[in-house]
């Protein structure tokens, strides 16, 4: 699987148990000038839902990822592009760092050529996947970068990613994760809901992932944020 994402600023993240809003579809989605569409979510979600999006977004020019919560909801499709798959550090529980994945070699044929592995630092207690997770929130900018350094140099991740999921997160914190890697791409996401907070994010990160903004405000607002982390790293949005 080739490091696309090392080309990336901006992803959307598309949960399949909610709706876009009225009047759009997902032709307007994959015309918001994303660089990819991830098809993910915490609760709810079922390998139906998950095709459902990747079916209505097949046809489009957009790489197009599947993150699966857990092996049930894997979806075998030659639309997608790959698999980014979550190992959570700061989990409380096995599970979510080596548990369901071992579940889903032990019954599936992965495919190892799309499938990657994300490794997230959960840092918003009151959100569903901290929740779900069991994570410990509590982290200084100096854990945070502490756990990167791990990611990278210990556990051999080519993805770190700080996820503040549902609020917006300490930019302190972002740059930290940030200034402690070398070649790993760094994400973010969380909260991130116009420009101006797309471009302070996209100072101190790779890429930044954009979600429930697309289901909330739609297509304008989503690409407000694209214009935001692209003129944070000097680029231009693709015609």
């Amino acid at each position: 699987m080739s490091n696309a994402w090392r080309n990336w600023d901006h992803v959307l993240k598309v949960d399949p148990d909610k709706s876009l809003v009225e009047g759009e579809t997902f032709e307007d989605v994959c015309r918001t000038g994303t660089d990819a569409i991830e098809v993910g979510g915490t609760l709810d979600v079922t390998s139906e839902k998950m095709e459902r999006v990747i079916d209505a977004c097949r046809k489009h020019d957009v790489p197009l990822y599947q993150e699966p919560s857990n092996p049930a909801v894997v979806v075998d499709d030659e639309a997608l592009d790959g698999y980014l798959v979550p190992i959570v550090l700061n989990a409380g529980g096995v599970s979510w760092i080596t548990g369901a994945h071992k579940e889903w070699v032990r019954i599936d044929d992965v495919n190892w050529e799309k499938t990657t592995t994300e490794a997230y630092i959960v840092l918003n207690e009151e959100s569903s996947v901290a929740e779900l997770t069991e994570a410990n929130c509590d982290q200084t900018p100096e854990d945070v970068a502490a756990y990167a350094t791990v990611a990278e140099r210990m556990l051999g991740q080519d993805i770190v990613y700080v996820e503040y999921s549902g609020t917006y997160g300490d930019p302190e914190v972002v740059a930290a994760a940030h200034d402690a890697l070398d070649e790993a791409t760094l994400f973010y996401g969380g909260g991130i809901g116009d420009y101006d907070a797309a471009y302070e994010m996209g100072e101190r990160s790779d890429v930044i992932v954009v979600g429930d903004l697309l289901h909330d405000e739609g297509c304008d607002a989503v690409r407000e944020t694209v214009e935001g982390v692209k003129d944070a790293h000097g680029k231009t949005i693709d015609a």
